[in-house]
């Protein structure tokens, strides 16, 4: 029978797979050194920016096509973060000019992977119900 809760369960896991996976491919395309400059700012060894390919290319991926969904969706949560402490400046609560939250991709994209941790990819997806 038809679950609501699975269509949009499909909807958040191809919308915030294919929004991230985009910046990944742009990062794959264009290189990352900003981002190794950021992290080595930060007193971290520079390997670690090679991760940003796990939350935004392979994580992306497995929600897509629905494997793995949990572990992808944690896997944003961490990369959002990862972003959030190293990349951005300013006051947690700053606002853009147009009213916006300051850091609203990525609180977005931090809740939706943390949803999506907790509910699973849901039926419509290559590992069927439990994700």
């Amino acid at each position: 029978m038809f679950n609501s809760d699975d269509a949009g369960k499909l909807i958040l896991r191809l919308s915030v797979g294919i929004l991230l996976l985009l910046h990944g491919l742009f990062k794959l395309t264009h290189g990352i050194d900003p981002i190794v400059g950021i992290v080595t700012a930060h007193g971290l060894p520079s390997f670690v920016a090679y991760l940003v390919f796990v939350g935004e290319v392979i994580a992306p991926a497995l929600l897509i096509l629905g494997v793995y969904g949990r572990l992808a969706g944690l896997a944003i949560v961490v990369n959002m973060t990862m972003a959030m402490v190293l990349a951005h400046n300013g006051p947690l609560l700053s606002m853009t000019r147009q009213g916006g939250w300051t850091w609203e991709l990525e609180g977005l994209m931090l809740c939706a992977g943390l949803a999506l941790a907790f509910m699973g990819p849901g039926r419509f997806s290559l590992s069927g119900r439990g994700g």
